[in-house]
């Protein structure tokens, strides 16, 4: 008869080998060759393939263009009067009155405004050409809409001691102190020629002479044009002359 005891060694037997045999892998995974690693890790010199081809970064001005914009400026600054890069011109400074009421202090003859040249320089005061200027940038390129811009102003008149519109016994003209100009017409950039006598109630240009005319009036305190009077039916009279109910403009 088989003992209790006999019985348990008998299991302890049987168990034994299980418990001896160890697992023929270990559980922690086994490293990966150096080599491998080497050629997994990522080399700065592949990595341009990850991004964009070219660069996000604007490229820089070519050091002529830059040289030829600076030339340009200088040119510019040292052409100028009145304080204004825009405005093109020389120093003419105080001009003596050869009659009562007539003469201009700090005058300047104007070559150029706003980029676009005068067919004739015009002398008159700072005042008149910064309001000459503003007028040419601000109204006058706007009303031809600057795809077909202005690039010369005709001058009809600009300084001279004179009485208005030449009558005897009248008051000094604006033009007389140099604060006025006469504009009677336009240069296009397509080489068109616009003249106010012809070009007021003409089609197509009409428009945009009335537009040009309108917009003065706040730039220069004086205004005058085609339906003013018979005296400036052929031209735009400008002046910066001052007065207390505000701009006048016919």
């Amino acid at each position: 008869m088989i003992t209790r005891a006999a019985i348990c060694g008998l299991l302890v037997a049987l168990t034994m080998p299980a418990f001896a045999a160890a697992p023929e892998g270990a559980l922690r995974p086994t490293p990966r060759p150096v080599a491998d690693l080497q050629l997994a890790a990522a080399r700065p010199a592949d990595l341009h393939s990850l991004g964009p081809m070219l660069s996000l970064r604007p490229a820089l001005r070519p050091d002529s263009v830059v040289e030829q914009a600076l030339f340009k400026r200088r040119r510019l600054r040292k052409g100028s009067v009145c304080g204004d890069i825009s405005i093109q011109g020389e120093k003419v400074g105080t001009i003596a009155a050869n009659q009562s009421g007539c003469g201009a202090q700090n005058a300047v003859r104007v070559r150029s405004v706003a980029g676009v040249t005068l067919s004739q320089p015009a002398v008159m005061t700072c005042e008149t050409a910064q309001a000459l200027n503003a007028w040419v940038d601000k109204g006058l390129q706007p009303a031809f809409r600057r795809r077909n811009k202005v690039v010369s102003l005709r001058v009809a008149a600009h300084y001279a001691c004179r009485t208005r519109n030449n009558r005897p016994g009248a008051r000094i003209s604006e033009h007389g102190k140099g604060k006025a100009i006469d504009i009677s017409g336009f240069t296009l950039a397509n080489g068109d020629k616009i003249t106010v006598a012809e070009g007021w109630n003409a089609k197509g240009v009409a428009k945009r002479l009335r537009k040009a005319w309108s917009a003065a009036c706040g730039p220069f305190g004086t205004v005058l044009g085609p339906e003013a009077d018979r005296h400036h039916r052929d031209h735009f009279h400008l002046d910066t002359a001052q007065y207390r109910s505000g701009p006048y403009c016919r």
